[in-house]
C-alpha cells in the first residue's frame, strides 16, 4: 500500500481509537486483549476498500466487535483454568470518564463482572445496543446474524443483566464517601466500623491469577470479610496504604505495599454501604493503573 493511501487510513483510524478501544475493551473484560484485537482491526481496515465505504466508524466498529467476538470464544475456554475468580481488567481512567454516568456504569467493575456471565454473542450485541446504540442491522452484519434473530439475542440479554445489575446507580460522590469510611476502618482495623460500612450479604471477590495470594472463592458475609481484612492486614510485614483513585470511571483505591503498587480494589455500592469489593492483585492486570486510559462512547 502507497504512503497516499496509509495516511488517510491512519488519520481515519486515529479518529476513532479511542472508541474502539472502549467497544474491545466492554466486550473483552481485558486491556491487553483489546490491544491487540486494535492491532488485528488496523491490519483488516488498512486493506479495505475505504472508496466504497459510505460510514468510516460503522465500518471500524463492525470490524473490531468481529475481532474482539473471535478472541472472546478462545479466551473463554482459557478463563476456565484461571486459578480462582476472573476479574477485568482495571484501567485508570481520566476525570470527564466519571462525568460520564453513562459511560461510567458501562465499564463499572460491577457491570463487567456481569457481563461476563453472558454468551459471547449476547456480550458483543449487549455492548453494541445498549451501551453504544448501534442500529439492529449494523449489529447483525457485525456478529453473522440476522437482525430479527439479534432483536431477540438483545432482549435475552437485557433482561439477564437488569436482573444481575445494581438496581440503581450511585453517584461518584457517594460511592467515594462510602469507600472513604471503608478505608478508615480498614487501616484504624475498628471491626465496627467495618461491619458498619459492608452491607449484610456484601461479596468480596479477589483475583491474584495464582501469582499473588488471594481468596479462591468468593466470601460472602459482613461478618466473614470483616474477619478477612483483619485477619489478612495483621499477617503483613510491611507498610499498607490506600490512595483514593478513579477506576474504570468510579471511585476506587490503589493499594501499595511499602510502597509498592499491590492492587486495585473497586467497590460497589447500595444505600451508604458496600455490597461488592472486588480487589484485582494479579500483577499482569495491573499495568494500566498508571497512567489514564482514554474511553469513550462515541
Amino acid at each position: 500500500m502507497s504512503d497516499d493511501a496509509t495516511e488517510p487510513a491512519t488519520e481515519a483510524f486515529l479518529a476513532h481509537r479511542n472508541l474502539l478501544f472502549t467497544v474491545a475493551y466492554e466486550v473483552l473484560g481485558s486491556a491487553a486483549d483489546a490491544e491487540d484485537v486494535l492491532q488485528e482491526t488496523w491490519l483488516q481496515w488498512a486493506k479495505a476498500d475505504r472508496g466504497q465505504v459510505r460510514d468510516q466508524r460503522a465500518l471500524l466498529v463492525r470490524i473490531t466487535t468481529r475481532q474482539a467476538l473471535n478472541r472472546l470464544r478462545t479466551i473463554k475456554r482459557h478463563r476456565e483454568a484461571y486459578v480462582g475468580p476472573w476479574l477485568p481488567e482495571p484501567l485508570l481512567t481520566a476525570p470527564d470518564v466519571a462525568e460520564d454516568v453513562e459511560l461510567a456504569e458501562s465499564v463499572s467493575m460491577a457491570l463487567m463482572l456481569v457481563l461476563e456471565t453472558l454468551s459471547p454473542t449476547e456480550r458483543a450485541v449487549f455492548v453494541l445496543r445498549e451501551v453504544f446504540d448501534v442500529g439492529y442491522d449494523e449489529i447483525a452484519a457485525a456478529v453473522d446474524r440476522s437482525p430479527a434473530a439479534v432483536r431477540q439475542i438483545a432482549h435475552r440479554a437485557r433482561r439477564h443483566v437488569d436482573s444481575r445489575r445494581p438496581r440503581r446507580v450511585v453517584s461518584s460522590n457517594e460511592c467515594r464517601a462510602v469507600l472513604e469510611s471503608f478505608r478508615r476502618a480498614v487501616e484504624t482495623g475498628d471491626p465496627q466500623a467495618l461491619l458498619e460500612v459492608l452491607a449484610p450479604q456484601v461479596v468480596l471477590i479477589s483475583d491474584g491469577g495464582g501469582i499473588k495470594h488471594a481468596a479462591l472463592r468468593p466470601v460472602t458475609g459482613a461478618e466473614r470479610v470483616a474477619r478477612m481484612f483483619a485477619g489478612g492486614i495483621s499477617k503483613v510485614e510491611g507498610a499498607i496504604t490506600a490512595e483514593p483513585t478513579v477506576v474504570n470511571g468510579n471511585p476506587a483505591l490503589l493499594v501499595r505495599l511499602d510502597g509498592e503498587i499491590d492492587g486495585v480494589m473497586a467497590v460497589g455500592t447500595e444505600d451508604g454501604r458496600i455490597t461488592g469489593l472486588y480487589y484485582v492483585r494479579n500483577p499482569e492486570k495491573l499495568s494500566h493503573v498508571t497512567s489514564p486510559t482514554p474511553l469513550t462512547l462515541r
